[in-house]
């Protein structure tokens, strides 16, 4: 089967993925944006997005996801891998600078992953001042306290829905161990249910007010409102500024101490409306070369 210029096989309940470019695993999933995948000791990660639990791998320009077949293709992964954009052609544009084309050759792969709008309002809250490994067990463990289970032989469990949380007591939340963002995800799920809130709403606006909007739900400061909007698919125009990003703009960039507001400014009218695919090659091209680390 033919779907927007991909060849789709079936085989032994695997879907293959054939004639994908600009794509590599690692990069994808060990750039900062999500926090429910696991790579295996065989190169391959297991994760769970749409509600269910799969495998993928990718060899040769073919991706194999497993539990998956043709429609799951159409109806969940095209738009969860950002398979509709070419990349080739954001990378050519980004690669005005040397910076930028190093960044670009350290993260060649990357593909910003088109995530649930909900999933990552929390997980992003839970991100404020935490590192990713505790990000991904907190998530994990919040999702095996209120999910349902997908996988009882993996133990595996979706990210519990709005009405869920929303109904959820403080002192069960504070099971997942996620300290003084408990509070903030308690009274964002009670907001959320209401309605406060939408992805259309958020789309129909233009960026700074989208950003503003996502600021009205406790814990969502103007690093993490950016970091919802670029991850969940909904503006790209955005520039998430945490302490790898500062750094590598202070240290290859601007040449000196800056103060956020300077820094957006300048990747603005450096990087255009591609701001948020620039702010990804750089955060994982800093975090994984340790840049600004002397500071």
């Amino acid at each position: 089967m033919e779907y927007k210029g991909y060849t789709l096989e079936t085989a032994d309940g695997n879907l293959y993925v054939k004639n994908i470019k600009d794509f590599n695993l690692t990069h994808i999933f060990d750039c900062g944006q999500c926090f429910r995948w696991i790579r295996q000791e065989d190169g391959s990660y297991r994760g769970i997005a749409g509600g269910r639990l799969v495998n993928v791998r990718y060899d040769n320009e073919i991706l194999c996801i497993t539990n998956s077949g043709e429609q799951d293709f159409i109806n969940i992964w095209y738009e969860y891998f950002d398979l509709g954009t070419d990349y080739s052609k954001i990378k050519s544009i980004l690669e005005q600078d040397e910076i930028m084309k190093e960044a670009i050759k350290t993260g060649w792969g990357i593909r910003l992953l088109k995530q649930d709008f909900w999933e990552i309002l929390i997980s992003f809250i839970i991100s404020a001042n935490n590192m990713i490994p505790r990000i991904m067990k907190t998530v994990d463990t919040l999702s095996v306290l209120r999910g349902k289970c997908i996988d009882p032989v993996m133990n595996a469990y979706s990210f519990p829905d709005v009405e869920t949380l929303a109904n959820t007591s403080l002192e069960d939340i504070q099971q997942c161990k996620a300290g003084f963002r408990c509070k903030y995800i308690h009274k964002t799920s009670a907001l959320m249910s209401q309605g406060i809130v939408t992805e259309d709403i958020l789309r129909n606006m233009d960026t700074d007010a989208a950003r503003k909007e996502l600021m009205k739900l406790p814990g969502v400061g103007p690093k993490v409102a950016d970091c919802i909007l670029l991850f969940s698919g909904l503006k790209y125009d955005v520039f998430p500024i945490d302490v790898w990003v500062k750094r590598v703009m202070e240290e290859l960039y601007l040449k000196k101490e800056s103060g956020l507001k300077e820094i957006q400014q300048f990747a603005s009218k450096q990087f255009g409306d591609l701001t948020g695919y620039a702010q990804q090659y750089l955060f994982y091209h800093a975090r994984l070369n340790k840049i600004g680390m002397s500071k």
